[in-house]
């Protein structure tokens, strides 16, 4: 096993100011995305009635995002600029995504509607791989996990945000309620580019030594997946396949949450659908102490203890599935749990690049798996329900758990040893702290 200590004892510092600005913009495109999600199939149902053509046009968005973000992520981590390397794409970007979005409750016709909300995800999608590298650009490897945790912090917040742009403004104006959403995105955008400044930060001039040292980055876009699919060490893909079905199991008891409420506890649909409350309040609750926990001591041992105290709410949550207090204490566990393995799923594809000048792209491939695993644990559950009972859902989410679990031990380190070269190189050239 390869750690940190092997190659050298860390010096470099968390850097909690840039984790927090970067962290800014994580926030500023999911307040977007999450308002996207609660409103614009409202927008589209006043076009349609068909509920499935809402779906897909809704999905595209998921779709797009598999293809574009790893893509702009190669792009990214080859682009040098007087901006820095992720920069440029934001600048871009964030206006006509914002442009876009504002245009979507305005269009007069189903087909421009089509148009703009594809050309909006297209847009959008474009720049959410590059917020999210900079959480990993900004800091050394073994402190990428509190970075992450406070970026999926500020992501969970956008949630409470989307809800209060409901309650106190779309039913006066949705026009205005768009605009409020997409002004939020380009002012956080706009202070993260000001503050960040990242031509001047250690991270971009570090890659600027690598290039000096060693070269431009060679390697193909493609060749990053064979060489994540022909290596001897199956770490890489272990991981990958970990997010796809532990993300999933997430994803499926998120989706299937409120019906479970209904058809099991036979609660109203207002009542079921607060039981997402409590699970993401306490997710948020625990993330970031997790993430501390996790630099400290290793992120493989916490996301694997994080997977087993997720398997294991949800087998309160079996036991006494006739009970809606147990019910609520075995989500509260389970989400506690899995903020384990969120915290530590991007960040161990992150540290197990070959370099970190791929760390755009690793990051579209985790946008990727995390993609694969929203759309198949729902569906696969939900199969699995329609072929027994509400009654077993939990105790599915126990098994695809464990079998993430099981995944997890082909992992088999949590640094790429080119990586602690390059971070050896870069402490070395900063002053001690």
């Amino acid at each position: 096993m390869t750690t940190a200590h092997d190659i050298r004892t860390p010096r470099r510092r968390f850097q909690l100011r840039l984790a927090l600005i970067v962290a800014l913009g994580v926030f500023a495109q999911e307040t977007v995305w999450n308002f996207h999600d609660s409103q614009t199939p409202v927008t589209l149902a006043g076009y349609t009635t068909s509920v499935a053509l809402i779906g897909l046009i809704m999905g595209l968005d998921n779709i797009i995002g598999i293809f574009v973000q790893p893509l702009m992520g190669f792009f990214s981590d080859r682009t040098r600029s007087r901006l820095g390397r992720r920069t440029p794409y934001i600048l871009v970007g964030v206006p006509v995504a914002a442009l876009l979005f504002v245009l979507i409750p305005l269009v007069p016709s189903f087909p421009i509607l089509i148009v703009v909300i594809v050309l909006f995800s297209l847009t959008a999608n474009s720049f959410k791989p590059i917020a999210e590298a900079l959480l990993a650009d900004q800091q050394p490897p073994e402190h990428r996990s509190k970075a992450n945790a406070i970026g999926r912090f500020a992501s969970g917040l956008t949630i409470i945000v989307s809800a209060l742009l409901s309650l106190f403004v779309v039913d006066r104006s949705v026009e205005l309620a768009y605009v409020i959403s997409a002004g939020v995105m380009v002012v956080c955008f706009v202070i993260l580019a000001l503050t960040l400044r990242e031509s001047r930060t250690v991270a971009y001039r570090a890659v600027l030594d690598e290039d000096a040292a060693q070269g431009r980055e060679t390697t193909g876009f493609f060749a990053v997946f064979r060489d994540i699919f022909t290596d001897r060490d199956r770490s890489r893909l272990f991981m990958i396949l970990a997010i796809v079905v532990t993300w999933g199991a997430w994803a499926a008891v998120r989706a299937l949450l409120t019906l479970y409420g209904v058809e099991q506890l036979g609660l109203t649909r207002g009542e079921a659908g607060g039981l997402t409350l409590p699970a993401s309040v306490a997710f948020l609750l625990v993330i970031i102490p997790v993430a501390i926990v996790s630099d400290r001591f290793g992120r493989r041992r916490v996301m694997r203890i994080g997977i087993v105290v997720f398997a294991l709410g949800a087998l309160v949550a079996f036991l006494f599935n006739d009970s809606l207090t147990a019910t609520l204490v075995g989500i509260l566990i389970a989400a506690a749990g899995f903020a384990g393995f969120a915290a530590n799923a991007a960040v161990m594809l992150w540290n197990l690049a070959p370099s970190q000048r791929l760390i755009g792209v690793y990051t579209g491939i985790f946008a990727v798996a995390q993609a694969v695993g929203s759309s198949a644990g729902p569906a696969a559950l939900g199969g699995l329900v329609d072929l027994t009972d509400w009654h077993y859902l939990m105790l599915f989410l126990v098994v695809m758990s464990l079998l993430g679990l099981l995944i997890t031990f082909g992992v088999r380190r949590e640094y790429a040893p080119g990586q602690l070269v390059e971070e050896s190189k870069a402490a070395d050239a900063e002053p001690v702290e």
